[in-house]
């Protein structure tokens, strides 16, 4: 029996080897990778308060579908709740994963180009991601805001040193009044466009899609989120930084009473 026994020790050994070999080998090299493309330029808007994230009354959604139908390959332009930043975090992970290894590396972290833009809640729930993408050494190339309202433990007015460029549109002629100035952490990365104000009072009101005490108290928030001038600004920076993302400037004249 000793020489049976034998046979089969030296068979499981060689067993073994052969398929251990094979299994640490395509552990080591891991599974195939897919091949690894250019990651899309992000535009991502947030709505404000507890409105739909695809509501089509909104601004700030009509935006994105115009963007959408015209920049239909190689931008993903989507639009959020303000309640979900952390999803929206790891969505953008997702597509500047360029070879789906579910690690992003130095380049593709890199070769971000992000456009964030939001109203009321939105508007500081987007400086609130640009300074989470900073810790990630992700890079942004636009933050715009509208009538930016901070949440507790937010900070809508400091724009982050790895935005490129930001701008801030401002209403001060109701109860609840938006951020009235940005400013750069650090100038020498970040360029401020402006910050621009529009006025209200006594300008008819425009609003759509909001509940009847939104349009008694909350006005001129509502109205500016609803006014095309103001959207037709947001557009053209957007549509300037989409056409050229490595080119700065003010392409928006000083807002006037």
């Amino acid at each position: 029996m000793r020489p049976t026994v034998i046979r089969l020790f030296l068979l499981c050994l060689i067993a073994i080897l052969i398929f251990g070999s094979g299994e640490a080998k395509a552990a080591f090299s891991g599974p195939r990778a897919e091949t690894a493309s250019e990651p899309p330029t992000i535009v991502l808007g947030f709505v404000g308060g507890f409105i739909r994230h695809d509501d089509p009354n909104h601004s700030e959604v009509q935006l994105a579908e115009r963007l959408r139908k015209e920049y239909s390959a190689g931008v993903v332009v989507e639009t959020y709740s303000n309640h979900r930043g952390k999803k929206v975090y790891r969505r953008i992970l997702e597509l500047l994963d360029a070879d789906h290894d579910g690690v992003l590396s130095s380049a593709e972290r890199r070769s971000a180009r992000i456009i964030l833009y939001g109203h009321s809640w939105g508007a500081s729930e987007s400086v609130t991601l640009a300074r989470r993408l900073q810790r990630d050494g992700i890079p942004v190339l636009l933050v715009v805001q509208v009538d930016s309202i901070s949440k507790i433990g937010q900070d809508d007015q400091i724009i982050p040193s790895n935005v490129a460029q930001a701008a801030n549109f401002f209403q001060e002629d109701g109860l609840l009044q938006g951020e009235s100035e940005i400013r750069a952490a650090d100038p020498a990365h970040t360029q401020i466009q402006g910050n621009f104000r529009f006025y209200y009072s006594g300008v008819p009101y425009n609003g759509t899609g909001y509940p009847w005490y939104a349009r008694i108290f909350m006005k001129a928030h509502t109205q500016i989120e609803s006014d095309p001038k103001v959207w037709n600004q947001v557009e053209k920076l957007i549509r300037a930084v989409l056409s050229n993302p490595m080119e700065s400037g003010s392409v928006l004249a000083p807002q006037k009473p």
